[in-house]
């Protein structure tokens, strides 16, 4: 088994080849469109330079490396960002899973694609796989967009939705909610965070566990690959604040409506992942855990 990950230099990616590389029997190739960041940490690890927009260099760094299976990490997940600039979100969200679609059904190369629940309006959630679609911002319709390309696939596919992840990896610039609630409390400042919006967040670990174990079932379909627990930015922060005994009345409770922000977010989404723990024996890390793990002491 030969797993190709896409977008190897971002957080998922950077874990998933963190998990690969111990798997036996399962050889792996890293691809990113920047130079490797993951050079320094595993300097065995074999890397081809992708750029998943361009059709030609999909088919070529397929072709040349022959994996069976591709994890396709990589694309444009700044939610405003993709509300501002519509052409470069459609060309990585959309166009690339075009490119990566045609190429793995040519080859028989099994393809896991990583969705979001961003696709969803918020009206409702939980929400299992059959929930119906109906996204309120750009970043939604674009991989919307993708996942129809994916299911129109004559290849074998999966799709791996999640929803909020979050944890640390090397070089790489984004915080989370996590080390963001620490570090500011810890400093001493008030924050504002959220408590109108309902989300099932999702360790990067995990996140990348339920990716393995799609592509190592060759599963067909679409999984929920989420968190448990239902829980407003608000109570994650709270929980954040007693693991760290920090000064919780840091912490104000606030309105979405009171940040202005390019793009809608829907306001309850959130996972059931009953499926993918019956299918795939995914078993997610609580929350509490996933403090413990990205934020350390």
């Amino acid at each position: 088994m030969k797993i190709l990950i896409t977008g190897s230099n971002g957080l998922l990616g950077q874990k998933l080849a963190e998990l690969l590389r111990q798997q036996p029997d399962v050889a792996i190739v890293a691809t990113s469109r920047g130079a490797n960041k993951l050079a320094g940490l595993y300097p065995d690890l074999p890397f081809a330079a992708l750029d998943v927009t361009d059709a030609a260099q999909v088919a070529q760094v397929l072709d040349k490396q022959r994996p069976t299976h591709v994890i396709h990490t990589a694309a444009m997940t700044n939610v405003d960002e993709c509300e501002l600039n519509h052409e470069p979100c459609w060309a990585q969200n959309v166009t690339a899973v075009e490119h990566l679609v045609a190429a793995c059904a040519a080859r028989r190369i099994h393809l896991t694609h990583v969705s979001t629940d961003f696709i969803f309006s918020g009206e409702h959630g939980p929400l299992t796989e059959e929930a119906t679609p109906a996204p309120v911002n750009f970043y939604g319709e674009s991989k919307l967009a993708a996942e129809r390309v994916v299911q129109a696939s004559a290849g074998p596919w999966a799709i791996a939705r999640t929803v909020l992840v979050y944890g640390t990896a090397h070089d790489y610039g984004r915080s989370n909610i996590v080390l963001w609630v620490r570090d500011s409390l810890r400093a001493g400042k008030t924050i504002q965070v959220v408590d109108d919006q309902w989300r099932t967040p999702t360790l990067a670990e995990d996140l990348a566990q339920g990716c393995w174990l799609l592509a190592r079932h060759s599963a067909q379909g679409i999984y929920n690959i989420s968190g448990r627990e239902l829980l407003t930015p608000y109570a994650m922060a709270l929980q954040v604040a007693d693991h760290f005994q920090l000064d919780k009345s840091l912490i104000t409770k606030a309105d979405g409506s009171i940040f202005t922000q390019p793009a809608r977010r829907p306001l309850r989404t959130g996972f059931i992942i009953e499926k993918a723990e019956r299918e795939l024996g995914y078993q997610p890390h609580s929350f509490a855990e996933g403090i413990e793990l990205v934020g350390g002491g």
